[in-house]
């Protein structure tokens, strides 16, 4: 039975979970996740869309993203292989890197936009990584914090859901569970 289409649009917003399959850690290094982030500016170049949020995790990784013209099937393919390949070679792997399809759940609505931000960020913090959410370098949470423009992550959608002090207020927001 073939798989279902995911709804794509232009401008549709997800929350993106890939897995290591099994369950198996897909970072092993640094040098792993710069890799991925390396690859994630190099496809949105190729292929441009936006990422509000993100968090690598040992064996999963979170992304909030908004496709623009490129349906999000053709986008996550192109990370998912690029990083599979370079992961495969790296280590001598063989066979699937990932669990299955990546999962993406369509956001609709402001408020579940803010939560998946807070969610993503918060994800080391539930998982004992860390105690704070900005002491976990993997995720975005820091470039929301510094205020500074970076080249992957745009943070004006969800700042721009507070009053000045924007990103005090997002802190706040963040932090308060």
């Amino acid at each position: 039975m073939p798989r279902k289409h995911r709804i794509w649009y232009p401008g549709a917003v997800y929350h993106i979970m890939c897995r290591g399959n099994h369950r198996h850690d897909i970072f092993r290094d640094e040098d792993d996740r710069l890799f991925y982030l390396t690859t994630l500016r190099r496809v949105q170049k190729q292929n441009p869309y936006y990422l509000y949020s993100y968090c690598l995790m040992t064996n999963h990784v979170h992304l909030q993203m908004e496709t623009l013209d490129i349906p999000i099937n053709q986008i996550m393919q192109r990370i998912n292989m690029l990083y599979s390949i370079y992961f495969n070679q790296k280590y001598r792997f063989v066979g699937h890197l990932l669990q299955g399809r990546y999962r993406a759940e369509l956001i609709e609505t402001d408020s579940y936009q803010l939560e998946t931000s807070k969610y993503i960020h918060l994800n080391p913090v539930r998982a004992n990584m860390v105690e704070r959410a900005q002491d976990y370098s993997w995720s975005s949470y820091l470039i929301y914090l510094e205020g500074k423009k970076n080249a992957l992550v745009d943070t004006e959608k969800i700042l721009r859901y507070f009053t000045h002090p924007r990103i005090e207020r997002y802190r706040r927001y963040v932090e308060s569970d």
